[in-house]
């Protein structure tokens, strides 16, 4: 690392850790209940499961996207964080809003809004916690002695995903008024200003770990971000079709989801197109395999797999399903959770002074998690299918096709276990990297200077 500040990003990669572990714990929770073994039910209903679930999952990804600006500003500013201490006060008390969230939904308090299920009173909290961590960087680059397109569209990804936070905290008693802007939060984070941060954060790693300059990788970025903004904005329509909404965004919502894929696939092309021109051989592969696994998995999860079923003749039957399940799994999967993996396993080294990417368990992690979920998104798949015939075709009762559908997730839970064993790999690559070190500050591995 160049930077003795870039070492608060460390802290914020092991919360990420922490909160992944959870997540994939009441996964299994979820998965055996839905098989029969709901021997948890007393203490964690389904609901409560669920709503943990993935609520875990935004907020471990919002840890690591903290965690990556933290890295990567300090390095494209060419200074250190505007405040170290700062830091560390935004990091505790962002975990404790987060472990009071988690209690609360086990007592159940919350607000019951899918993905904002966040009690209210804690939704002010979260507002100056992000403030204070925007503050943060924006001063920083405020000091830089240089300035960059990585860095820039970094930073206002982070500042869009925070304004876009806000309409989520408007009250309103009528439920189609409460879902559309509950949607501005949900659907224009992941498929809007997340996919900034996405490509703020590739760019950068594309960067170190081909050597291609970085002008011609910045002038891709720039297609990126206008595909996402031609695309993301009104392909929101797409969660429209159904809740009360005009008739005209059934035609709004399929024309832009069907271009909602391009900006996943400029994703894919840049990234596979730098690694074809790299100036150089990175000792670490892991982190580049994780970089490019990333660009094209979310290609797959979020652009082809959300494409096959938001066209509203096929959503009509597909939604509220199953197949929404394995869209959203391969999804954040690829775009946004091996991401987060790609930038832990490019700055761990450099912030310990510990090459692990030469062991096997690197690799290990790598497959073994990608191939585990390919195969739920698979179990998923044709449980959904299945669904989707039996109970919105044949008609037949919701818990009778749960039933029916047993067998598929006992495949899933199988390559859960898959999964999980990669994760753990990767658990304990970064525990075996140890805390940072004072002696690796001021170079990188690997990297032209």
């Amino acid at each position: 690392m160049r930077f003795q500040s870039q070492k608060v990003a460390y802290w914020f990669f092991a919360t990420c850790m922490l909160l992944l572990s959870l997540q994939i714990v009441y996964g299994f929770i979820m998965g055996f209940a839905r098989i029969g073994f709901d021997g948890l039910h007393d203490y964690i209903p389904f609901n409560t499961a669920r709503a943990t679930h993935t609520n875990l999952l935004v907020v471990w990804l919002l840890t690591g996207f903290m965690g990556a600006a933290y890295y990567i500003i300090p390095e494209e500013s060419d200074r250190e964080l505007y405040s170290v201490k700062l830091a560390y006060i935004q990091l505790i008390s962002w975990v404790v809003v987060g472990v009071i969230a988690i209690i609360g939904f086990h007592f159940n308090w919350w607000e019951g809004r899918k993905f904002l299920e966040i009690p209210r009173p804690l939704d002010y909290l979260v507002v100056v916690n992000v403030l204070t961590f925007l503050f943060n960087i924006a001063m920083t680059i405020w000091e830089a002695k240089k300035r960059s397109t990585t860095q820039l569209v970094l930073f206002f990804g982070l500042l869009c995903a925070a304004l876009l936070y806000l309409p989520g905290m408007i009250y309103f008693d009528n439920q189609t008024l409460d879902s559309y802007f509950r949607w501005w939060v949900v659907h224009l984070w992941v498929e809007g200003v997340w996919e900034l941060i996405m490509g703020g954060i590739l760019a950068f790693l594309l960067i170190k770990l081909t050597g291609v300059d970085r002008e011609v990788i910045e002038k891709w970025l720039y297609v990126v971000v206008g595909l996402t903004f031609l695309s993301g904005i009104l392909g929101t329509g797409h969660h429209y079709y159904w809740i009360g909404t005009p008739k005209y965004w059934l035609m709004v919502g399929g024309i832009f989801s069907a271009l909602e894929p391009l900006a996943f696939l400029g994703m894919a092309i840049w990234a596979l197109n730098m690694y074809r021109k790299k100036g150089k051989d990175h000792p670490n592969k892991i982190a580049l395999y994780w970089t490019l696994g990333s660009a094209m998995m979310s290609f797959i999860g979020a652009g082809f797999l959300g494409f096959a079923h938001t066209w509203p003749a096929v959503n009509q039957w597909t939604h509220g399903t199953l197949i929404t399940a394995m869209h959203g799994h391969l999804a954040f999967w690829g775009a946004y959770a091996m991401l987060v993996l790609a930038v832990i396993s490019y700055a761990m080294p450099n912030m310990t002074g510990r090459k692990l990417f030469t062991g096997m368990s690197g690799y290990l992690a790598f497959w073994a998690s990608n191939i585990g979920m390919v195969g739920m998104t698979g179990a998923l798949a044709v449980a959904g299918i299945t669904q989707v015939y039996l109970e919105r075709k044949l008609g037949m009762d919701f818990l009778v096709v749960q039933k029916e559908i047993v067998f598929h997730f006992i495949g899933m839970l199988l390559a859960a276990t898959l999964f999980t064993i990669g994760i753990t790999y990767f658990i304990v690559d970064f525990i075996r990297h140890g805390l940072p070190s004072n002696e690796a500050v001021g170079k990188n591995v690997g990297d032209i200077d």
